[in-house]
């Protein structure tokens, strides 16, 4: 049944008994029947789906209940015609699903599952109400209380049903019999306002850069507010003409709609026959462009996109009184640096797996990282900086380096305690008793990298199996054990997690390699991490700005302290560019 329903053939597993069901877990849909609670997407990467899914919740008001609506929506779906199937779970919860020959838009399916929970109590909406995250279990799916999600009904019947879903003349009976309720719940969303994750900010009035925020959660989401776009027409050409103003190119647009990035955006279009969507989205963006040209021309600009710096910060830190350093050698510097790294490639064995050790890990190759960039084992970056670079909070980072420094022989030593916009000043340091081993290894390939964003989403463990394989040509699982120091288990959860995206894949000789065709970027950006990264990057923002009103009421040096050319001026700074690096988040000297 799962492969016929699902909207797109993706499934998300459950590692912790049923309770969630994150997208870091979600795998290619195959025949192979999962050892976890699984629940197949509803939505397509066009934001259609081929059923509807009812899903009735017993803890809503009990068994009893979910029975008798049960036996509701099935007479009310008999009396329009249409078919569908049923299934139960262990905990008394159903499930009807109503395959259709033609699928529909997101905009469609959300409004007739409203309309409906205003007939059912116990009729749970929020499967059809989340284009990104809508999904639910199928038949044979296992249950968090054990046991399997089982059909109602025959096998065959439930399989012919499937094969011959409902024809366009019945879903347009069940949108008829419910026209009442799909114009009150459409009414009552022209009540509500959507609210963003994050909130908009007002544009500066400067060249554009880069598409707000709400733009950007319009195009994946499919959700805005219709008090102030009256269709989804609206909405789309608003989407089109933000990216446009941005500086995307059409190409740009069109990848991310068929790539399932801007899966939104795709279910405005989804109203066309498949072969009329490129060319409708292109006569949208020549509309788009058109109004541009005319209104930027005037000075009018487009409200709806951000503005972001096209210089790079100075990331190197002014030298402290009496402490030079900028190295006259920045090669001797670089020599140096890699020799610390290859202490930390000997010190992480220490740090084991636990959650604690992996993030203390990656603050030190944020710092490390830094330090290559500045071509100085001295690193003056504020903890917001560096919580930022490795997905923390700014206050877990304070607490890791405060531990770090105070090991026996750290890697790290504290010469300048922070002051006013300036941050604490690090110097990397290279234990005597490690000296020698680590100047007899061989220096290690490549970049060091904090945690890129994508990895935010997929945990530390694939960040550090990938970066391992990053290395090497291919490595098999035991050689990844050992580079990583990670345990094998944690190392195969890892790598199944990186082959569920294509990230890396497994060869003939059973080894394991980078899939180098696959963008870190574009993966982060179809997540939806960089908004995460971007929402704290304002939230620091914000911080800074009321710190420096505080100094400028409290500290009379203050003029010394915030002088041009020290700070990276974070005010004008938007978010993270699609190269992103520790470097491109722009290291701020204030803790």
């Amino acid at each position: 049944m799962a492969p016929i329903l699902a909207g797109q053939p993706r499934v998300r597993l459950s590692r912790d008994a049923g309770k969630t069901y994150p997208q870091k877990h979600e795998r290619a849909l195959t025949e192979a029947l999962p050892s976890f609670p699984a629940a197949v997407r509803i939505f397509g990467k066009d934001g259609t789906c081929a059923a509807i899914f009812l899903d009735f919740d017993s803890s809503v008001a009990g068994v009893d209940w979910v029975l008798a609506d049960v036996r509701a929506v099935q007479t009310w779906l008999h009396s329009v015609g249409a078919r569908w199937i049923e299934d139960y779970s262990p905990n008394g919860g159903r499930h009807v699903y109503i395959p259709l020959a033609q699928r529909v838009t997101f905009t469609e399916a959300r409004d007739l599952v409203e309309a409906l929970g205003t007939r059912y109590r116990s009729l749970d909406k929020t499967p059809h109400q989340n284009l990104l995250h809508g999904c639910m279990r199928t038949p044979g799916s296992p249950h968090k209380r054990g046991g399997h999600q089982e059909l109602a009904m025959s096998l065959s019947k439930a399989y012919d049903v499937a094969r011959r879903p409902n024809s366009a003349a019945v879903w347009s009976a069940i949108t008829a019999d419910l026209a009442g309720e799909i114009r009150a719940v459409r009414n009552l969303r022209l009540e509500q306002t959507f609210v963003p994750g994050a909130e908009e900010m007002p544009a500066v009035k400067h060249p554009v850069g880069r598409m707000s925020r709400v733009m950007q959660l319009m195009a994946q989401t499919g959700l805005y507010d219709s008090r102030r776009y009256a269709t989804d027409s609206d909405a789309r050409q608003a989407i089109v003409t933000g990216a446009a103003a941005a500086g995307l190119q059409l190409v740009d647009v069109e990848r991310r709609m068929m790539q399932g990035t801007w899966p939104g955006l795709a279910s405005f279009y989804a109203r066309y026959a498949p072969h009329h969507r490129v060319p409708a989205l292109r006569r949208d963006w020549i509309s788009a462009v058109g109004y541009l040209s005319k209104n930027l021309s005037t000075g009018e600009g487009n409200n709806n996109v951000r503005r972001s710096p096209t210089s790079q910060p100075n990331t190197q830190p002014p030298a402290p009184k009496g402490l030079n350093l900028i190295s006259s050698d920045p090669h001797a510097e670089h020599r140096f640096i890699r020799t610390w790294r290859n202490v930390l490639r000997i010190r992480e064995v220490s740090y084991r797996e636990s959650r604690t050790g992996m993030a203390r890990r990656m603050v030190l190759r944020s710092l490390g990282e830094a330090a290559h960039m500045t071509a100085s084992r001295f690193v003056e970056f504020g903890v917001r900086s560096i919580a930022v670079a490795t997905g923390l909070d700014h206050t877990t980072v304070a607490l890791h380096l405060k531990a770090l420094r105070s090991e026996k022989d750290p890697l790290i030593t504290l010469v300048e305690e922070a002051r006013g916009t300036k941050g604490d000043l690090y110097m990397l340091t290279v234990p005597e008793e490690l000296k020698s081993a680590a100047e007899d290894a061989t220096w290690q390939k490549g970049k060091i990298h904090a945690l890129r964003p994508v990895f935010r989403e997929l945990g530390l463990p694939a960040a550090f199996v990938y970066e391992a394989l990053e290395h090497s040509p291919a490595l098999p699982i035991a050689e990844i054990v050992r580079v990583t120091r990670l345990s094998r288990s944690a190392v195969n959860e890892a790598l199944e997690v990186l082959a569920a995206w294509n990230l890396v894949a497994r060869n003939a000789g059973k080894s394991w390699a980078v899939v180098a065709s696959t963008s870190l970027k574009q993966l982060a950006e179809h997540l939806g991490v960089l908004e995460v990264v971007a929402a704290q990057l304002q939230r620091y923002k914000n911080e800074r700005i009321i710190w420096r009103e505080w100094l400028a009421k409290h500290v009379n040096t203050v003029a010394e302290l915030l002088s041009p050319g020290e700070d990276y001026p974070w005010e004008t700074f938007e978010g993270p560019p699609d190269e992103w690096t520790l470097a491109d988040v722009a290291f701020s000297r204030a803790g």
